[in-house]
């Protein structure tokens, strides 16, 4: 029988004590020297060798164990932009806004109204009403980011296991409705692509902007695309 001792408070539950059931996690970014590097291709993490291994095989690149005291401390910087991935309709994507200061979550909220704690669940959160405010409260530490989580399968091996892709992308988070709209429709487990992808312009004063984003595009029913002669 197993101990039930954080039913009654979840909030005294060791930080990493327990795993959610996923092989691997996806990154379009990294740290360097504690400086935040943007990704061109994907960089994967996981704990198991057997999964590194497939992974460098259906996306390049070397499995290289880490320092990390982290579960997932192999880590493969692949060659790929863009990987076809299985989705388990639209609640394999989940998104809510956050506020951390170091590991502590100060604000949690859907945007208009508070997550969490529970004594202020459905109350107004008090954020500003327009995109561009919101960015700017967040990008000042004064307002919560997108807080963004996409679950998944590789359609190339699909019995690898489930992967995760965590992201606070602003531009991922404009296009969720989107998203969830095509899932919808398909109602079962979608044919998907997470890629990364370039956007380059320049601004009404000439300046060249350059950044990489993540991007979900739906495709097909996952059905549909394992009946075809060539699915992927």
């Amino acid at each position: 029988m197993a101990l039930r001792i954080f039913e009654t408070d979840p909030d005294a539950m060791p930080k990493g004590s327990f795993s959610d059931d996923t092989v691997g996690r996806f990154h379009s970014g990294r740290s360097v020297n504690g400086i935040p590097e943007a990704l061109s291709a994907w960089k994967v993490s996981t704990g198991d060798p057997d999964v590194a291994d497939a992974i460098a095989h259906l996306m390049g690149g070397t499995p290289e164990e880490t320092d990390s005291t982290s579960e997932n401390f192999i880590e493969i910087l692949t060659e790929a932009k863009r990987v076809k991935v299985v989705l388990a309709g639209a609640d394999a994507i989940t998104s809510d806004m956050k506020l951390w200061n170091g590991n502590v979550l100060i604000h949690h909220c859907d945007g208009v109204e508070f997550l969490s704690p529970d004594e202020d669940r459905g109350k107004a959160c008090g954020c500003p009403a327009l995109m561009e405010d919101r960015k700017a409260a967040a990008k000042t530490k004064r307002g919560p980011s997108p807080s963004i989580s996409v679950l998944f399968r590789l359609a190339e091996d699909y019995d690898l296991g489930l992967f995760r892709f965590q992201t606070g992308s602003w531009k991922l988070a404009e296009t969720l409705h989107e998203i969830g709209n095509a899932l919808d429709k398909i109602k079962g487990e979608a044919l998907a692509e997470l890629g990364i992808e370039l956007v380059e312009y320049t601004t009404k004063k000439g300046r060249d902007v350059s950044y990489f984003k993540p991007v979900v595009k739906v495709l097909k029913s996952w059905n549909d695309a394992v009946a075809e002669p060539t699915p992927f």
